[in-house]
Parts: structure tokens; C-alpha cells; sequence
């Protein structure tokens, strides 16, 4: 295996697609440090590990010798990016734009190697474009090609309204690109046609195309909706060890190995090394708690991983959680379940009055935490165990 051979397959670990399919090894023969490019708009405060198989990816590249751009699209993030979206997106603040970028700047670090990464806004050319700029831009593009996006086709179709700033997006994402020279792309699978908008675009601008390299839409606790908070089923980087620990612990089996692709930083041998472990006896809790202490020692420390899994061994495997747990199907109602008629679907309580009593003695747990907010709302796709004093259990997914 020659060393391009070889850096095409760790780069291309856990990817979906990367185009044009012989486009990163022509770059990587180039011989020379490429420029790597992955844009977060800050929609939220704090990100979860699903945004962090795109870090991941960058700072394989970074190990490698290129130079990555974590690009914050303070300017894009006021358009609100129509990826995916059955209706307009509300665009940010500035002020919560602002609040927002300063935490990603804080928790990438822990992936990346600060004095080797640019980070860069898009404001700082976008802001500066005037309207006719702007206009310019626009021309580049036509409505029939924007159309050909799956999200736009269907709300056109369906008569939903597109606002014409929801356009701008990707020429403004796919303007990054000709800023900062891209020579790779980084973006979740759903972002597809905006990295592409950046290939014509630099084309268009006498660049050499950026490559595009697409990467999966993680899955959540549930192991089927894409990892949200807004679907209960995320694990948040500035979540506490102890609750970060258990939530792993709470994924499937088979969702393990796609989180151990996707997001540790074991070779891929080890990693099957560790499947044929298993598949020859190993307990699978066993190579889960592998999985745990590295995450949590990632974003928090070794020591701090250490005691997550000496905790959840004490609480749940010395006589707390029992080896077989039941597993339930409940209906949504509106696309959320409050947690009290929750339990009482599942059987962990006998009405929603004790349901509310157990909640106020602190006695009801998802996923080993314990949770003392009675008006909570579960939504649907969740997939969690619920845990109601010392002996009643179910995993409980919610449809």
C-alpha cells in the first residue's frame, strides 16, 4: 500500500461520499499542505458529538499535515440555512450569533490542534460585500438549478413558500470556498448541494474545484433520528461525564460500531480487533465501556472517565440494573410524550400522580439521570431507559 493508498483510507474512514471520486488523491499528489474547509453556523450554544464527526475528520486531515479552516458562518447563520427544512428557517441575532460562536471556539479545541487551526468568519468578506456584490454573486447561479435541491423541489411542489434570501445560502456557502481557496470541502450529507454550489463557484471564479467529501448524519441515542437536541436523543460535549458516560452506555450494540467508526480515534484495526473480540465471546458492555471512557476522556479528562465508568458499574451492574430489560413501544402525541403519561404507558407506574410523587422524590431516571422536572416532554424518536426507583425499569421508544 503506497502512502497516498494509505492516507486515502483513514481520510475516508466513516465518510458517505467524496467527489469527484478520484479528486482527493489527484490533491494529495499535489504534495503540498491542502486547505480543508468545514463551516458551523451558531444556531446553538453548544454542540454534541454528532457535530464532531466533521471535527473528527478535520483533525485527520491536521494529523496528516493540511491545513484546516473551521469556519464560523456568523454571516450565513443570519440567513438560516434551509438544509432539510419543510419551512423557512427563523434567522439569528447578531447578539445570540455572537454568544454562540464564542462557546464553539471554546469546545473545538478539544479535538483540534489549536496553534494548527484557522478559524475564520464570513462575515469578515460577506459583511464587507455591497448590494451590487451581492447581485453579482446572485447572477452565478439560476433558479431551475436551486430548484433541483430535494428540499426546495418539495416545497415548491408542495406550495410552500420559499423566501428568496433562502437562495443566497449556498452561493453565500459555496463564496467561502472562493475566499478561502478551499481544496476539500467537509459537510453532512444533507449539505451535498451547497458544497457542490462551491465547486461551480470556484470554477466560475478561475479556482481549481474544491473536493468535496461528504460525511453520515450521525444517529442519536435512538439509533434512527439524526442525533437533535430537540428529539432528547443527543449527547452534548459539555455534558457531565457521569450523564455523558451513561448515555453511551445506553446506545444498541450495533449502534456502538457506527459510533466507534465516526467518532473514536482507534485505529481501524483496533477497532477489528476489538468487533472480532466480541463476535468470539467479549461481552459487548465490555467494548462499550472502551467506547465511553475514550469519548468522555475527549472532552473532559482520563481521570474524570475513570470514575464515569466506576459509577455506572456501581449503580447499575452491582445489583441496580438487571440484565434483561423490557422493551416498550409507546405513540407520540403531537410529536412529543409528557413524562409522567410516559411512565404510566410503560407500566413503571400505576397513574400520573405517582408518577409526579416519584419525580419529586427523585426517584425516576433516563439513562442513569436523574430528572426532577415534571412537565418534561419527551419527543418522538427517543429511545431511553427509564428507570423508576430501584427495580423497575423499560426501555421505552417513542414513536
Amino acid at each position: 500500500m503506497t502512502e497516498f493508498d494509505q492516507q486515502i483510507a483513514e481520510l475516508s474512514r466513516g465518510a458517505d461520499e467524496v467527489l469527484p471520486a478520484d479528486g482527493l488523491l489527484a490533491k494529495l499528489k499535489q504534495k503540498r499542505p491542502l486547505i480543508v474547509k468545514a463551516g458551523f453556523d451558531p444556531t446553538a450554544p453548544d454542540l454534541h458529538i454528532g457535530h464532531t464527526v466533521l471535527i473528527n475528520k478535520m483533525r485527520q486531515f491536521q494529523q496528516l499535515g493540511h491545513d484546516v479552516v473551521f469556519l464560523i458562518g456568523d454571516f450565513t447563520g443570519m440567513i438560516g440555512d434551509p438544509s432539510g427544512r419543510s419551512a423557512v428557517r427563523p434567522p439569528l441575532s447578531p447578539d445570540e450569533i455572537k454568544a454562540n460562536a464564542a462557546t464553539y471556539e471554546a469546545q473545538i479545541f478539544k479535538i483540534l490542534d489549536k496553534d494548527k487551526t484557522r478559524v475564520e468568519f464570513n462575515s469578515t468578506w460577506m459583511g464587507k460585500m455591497d448590494a451590487a456584490g451581492l447581485i453579482r454573486l446572485a447572477a452565478r447561479h439560476t433558479v431551475a438549478r436551486m430548484l433541483e435541491r430535494d428540499d426546495f423541489n418539495k416545497r415548491y411542489a408542495g406550495g410552500q413558500p420559499i423566501s428568496i434570501h433562502e437562495f443566497l445560502y449556498p452561493l453565500v456557502q459555496g463564496y467561502d470556498s472562493v475566499q478561502l481557496k478551499a481544496d476539500v470541502e467537509l459537510g453532512g450529507t444533507d449539505q451535498k448541494f451547497n458544497l457542490l454550489v462551491g465547486r461551480q463557484l470556484q470554477q466560475d471564479y478561475g479556482q481549481e474545484p474544491q473536493v468535496v467529501m461528504t460525511t453520515p448524519l450521525l444517529e442519536g441515542l435512538d439509533g434512527v433520528q439524526k442525533m437533535s437536541k430537540s428529539l432528547h436523543n443527543y449527547i452534548g460535549i459539555t455534558d457531565p461525564p457521569g450523564e455523558m458516560f451513561g448515555k453511551i452506555m445506553s446506545i444498541s450494540d450495533d449502534l456502538m460500531w457506527r459510533y466507534f467508526d465516526v467518532l473514536s480515534f482507534r485505529s481501524l484495526d483496533d477497532i477489528a480487533e476489538l468487533r472480532r473480540s466480541v463476535e468470539a465471546g467479549l461481552n459487548p458492555r465490555d467494548a462499550k465501556f472502551e467506547l465511553g471512557t475514550e469519548i468522555v476522556a475527549r472532552f473532559h479528562n482520563e481521570a474524570l472517565a475513570e470514575s464515569a465508568k466506576a459509577e455506572f458499574i456501581s449503580r447499575f451492574q452491582q445489583g441496580a440494573m438487571p440484565d434483561d430489560i423490557s422493551e416498550i413501544a409507546l405513540q407520540s402525541q403531537d410529536g412529543q410524550l409528557g413524562i409522567a403519561h410516559l411512565l404510566k404507558g410503560a407500566g413503571l407506574v400505576s397513574s400520573t400522580s405517582e408518577a409526579f410523587r416519584m419525580i419529586d422524590q427523585g426517584a425516576v431516571r433516563i439513562d442513569g439521570q436523574r430528572i426532577d422536572d415534571r412537565s418534561l416532554q419527551i419527543a418522538a424518536g427517543s429511545s431511553n431507559v427509564y428507570q423508576v426507583g430501584k427495580r423497575r425499569f423499560a426501555r421505552v421508544t417513542l414513536a
